[in-house]
C-alpha cells in the first residue's frame, strides 16, 4: 500500500461511495488516497480547518473525513500520512473525532490521543426553528475527540498587516552570534 495526492473531488467521489455515516465535504485543506498495487484506491482523508470554533486557534487542523474499503490498516496509514502532512505544512496539532462506539485502534496506532468524550448536539437547535425537527444528517451522539501534537501555540504571534516593522512579523528571531556561528553571515 502506498499514499498519494488526490483532488478534493476525487476524495469525495470515494467518501460518497464508502464512507459509512457522513456525506462529503465542500472544503479541504488537502486530501491524500491510499493506493493498492499502485492503481487500486483503498481510502482517503481529507483534512480542514476544525469545525469548533474552540480550535480555531490558526494552528489546528481537523480530519473531516477518513474512508476506506476495508482493507487492512489502510485507516493507521492514512491518519498518519495526515498527520506527518499537517506537521509539514507548519501546524502544531490535528484532530479527529470518533463516535463513542468506534475504538480508536488506527488512530492510536498512527500517533494521536484521546482526548476528551464531547456531548453530541444538533448545529441546529430546535429553538432556532420554530421547534421543528432538524435533520442534520449526520449522527448526533457524544463523540471522542482525539489529538496528535501541540494543543496550542497561541502565545506564537501571528503576522498581520498592523505589525510595525518587517522585523516583528517573523515567528522567530535569529541572533547576530547565530548566523556568524553557522557560516550564514550574509554581510561578507
Amino acid at each position: 500500500m502506498s499514499l498519494a495526492p488526490c483532488s478534493l473531488d476525487e476524495a469525495n467521489a470515494f467518501v460518497a461511495l464508502h464512507h459509512r455515516h457522513h456525506r462529503p465535504t465542500p472544503v479541504a485543506k488537502f486530501s491524500i488516497m491510499a493506493v493498492c498495487d499502485g492503481i487500486v484506491v483503498v481510502g482517503v482523508v481529507i483534512v480542514g480547518l476544525p469545525k469548533a470554533r474552540m480550535a480555531m486557534d490558526g494552528w489546528t487542523l481537523e480530519v473531516t473525513r477518513l474512508a476506506t474499503d476495508g482493507t487492512r490498516n489502510a485507516c493507521s496509514l492514512l491518519y498518519g500520512a495526515a498527520r506527518r502532512a499537517a506537521f509539514a505544512l507548519g501546524y502544531s496539532r490535528i484532530l479527529t473525532y470518533t463516535l463513542a462506539e468506534e475504538g480508536g485502534a488506527s488512530l492510536r496506532a498512527a500517533g494521536f490521543n484521546e482526548e476528551a468524550t464531547v456531548q453530541g448536539e444538533s448545529w441546529m437547535r430546535r429553538s432556532e426553528h420554530g421547534g421543528r425537527f432538524v435533520d442534520n444528517r449526520n449522527p448526533i451522539g457524544d463523540k471522542t475527540r482525539w489529538s496528535a501534537g501541540v494543543k496550542s501555540m497561541a502565545q506564537l504571534p501571528r503576522i498581520g498587516t498592523d505589525a510595525p516593522s518587517r522585523q516583528q512579523t517573523f515567528l522567530f528571531e535569529i541572533s547576530p552570534e547565530v548566523v556568524s556561528e553557522n557560516g550564514c553571515d550574509r554581510a561578507s
